[in-house]
């Protein structure tokens, strides 16, 4: 399988084709939503609505906002940074368990919520957990912040804004707030518990 880029920053395997099928998918939402919505065949729908189908858990993750570019590019710009690294380091196969596992606790922290969500951004911020975790001081720019930051903060940042957007949402927010948290939640479990079964995983 193909795989791009520079040494230190390759497109692995998995990553590589994670981000094909997003792209596959939005096209296709862009395509047939008008026809057959279906994005509304793919979202995530809380379970009591009537609504939900448990095919849900995993369909949401893949598909995007159509009429949001930006959710897609950043999600998956996020992913190439991430999981490539996450990926060296852990091999495919675990780090697939790892990505899916997280979009499976950002689905159900985000049904536990009662509201509908879309997006692979539950998973993505998983692996941002992970990634905070094993590499802590690795240090990233990212606005408005005009110095670098570390990962450590970084993700504390992020999981506050969260936090906070959770539980006094605005009357535009149409962000998963806790669909991130439980991602978040997800792959910090995973990644202590793996450091702890198996250091030689991570090194």
């Amino acid at each position: 399988m193909a795989q791009y880029g520079n040494s230190m920053q390759r497109t692995t395997p998995v990553v590589l084709n994670l981000i094909i099928i997003n792209a596959l998918v939005y096209v296709a939402q862009m395509v047939l939503d008008k026809t057959m919505g279906l994005t509304n065949y793919l979202a995530l729908y809380p379970y009591d609505s009537g609504l939900f189908k448990p095919y849900q858990l995993v369909t949401h993750m893949f598909a995007h906002d159509p009429s949001n570019f930006f959710h897609i590019l950043f999600n998956m710009y996020a992913l190439w940074m991430f999981g490539s690294v996450l990926e060296r380091v852990w091999g495919p196969k675990r780090f697939l368990i790892f990505y899916l596992a997280c979009g499976l606790g950002a689905a159900v922290a985000q049904m536990m919520v009662g509201t509908a969500a879309i997006g692979a951004s539950g998973a993505i911020m998983g692996l941002l957990a992970a990634f905070a975790y094993l590499f802590p001081n690795t240090q990233f720019y990212i606005l408005p912040f005009p110095f670098p930051i570390k990962a450590k903060y970084m993700v504390a940042i992020y999981a506050a804004i969260d936090l906070f957007g959770g539980l006094h949402p605005g009357a535009a927010d149409n962000i998963a707030h806790f669909a991130h948290l439980g991602g978040m939640v997800m792959g910090f479990i995973l990644v202590i518990i793996w450091g702890k079964t198996n250091k030689k995983t991570f090194y």
